[in-house]
């Protein structure tokens, strides 16, 4: 049985506030393609959710660790899906990427905290 990894991505919105109002009508339930919301789910993930404060995103991403892991076999299936093609050029134009990161969009973030993996006091 398949494990569920939780993974998290941030990027910038062009700082532009009739852009970003854009972004987040896309954004809106039934905004996106079908084909694109079909496509993620067909890559195993069970919840996506974009938060957003000011120009910044983040995205965190719940997904089954075996197709977590095939980076590649995704990249490739994105790459022959039109519809997935179309979305992101469409996505890039409101996107800025970060200053440290300038050829990717969505940069995956380090988990660098749990409170799960905290010691627990038991006095």
């Amino acid at each position: 049985m398949a494990e569920i990894v939780r993974r998290c991505f941030v990027v910038d919105l062009v700082d532009d506030p009739e852009s970003i109002a854009r972004y987040r009508e896309w954004h809106k339930p039934g905004g996106p393609p079908r084909a694109v919301t079909d496509a993620i789910r067909a890559d195993g993930v069970n919840d996506l959710q974009i938060w957003v404060v000011g120009d910044r995103m983040v995205m965190i991403m719940e997904q089954d660790d075996t197709l977590a892991a095939d980076c590649a076999a995704k990249a490739a299936r994105d790459a022959a899906n039109p519809d997935v093609q179309a979305w992101d050029a469409l996505m890039r134009t409101f996107q800025r990427p970060l200053p440290f990161a300038p050829d990717i969009t969505w940069v995956e973030m380090q988990r660098i905290y749990s409170l799960a993996a905290q010691p627990i006091d038991i006095g």
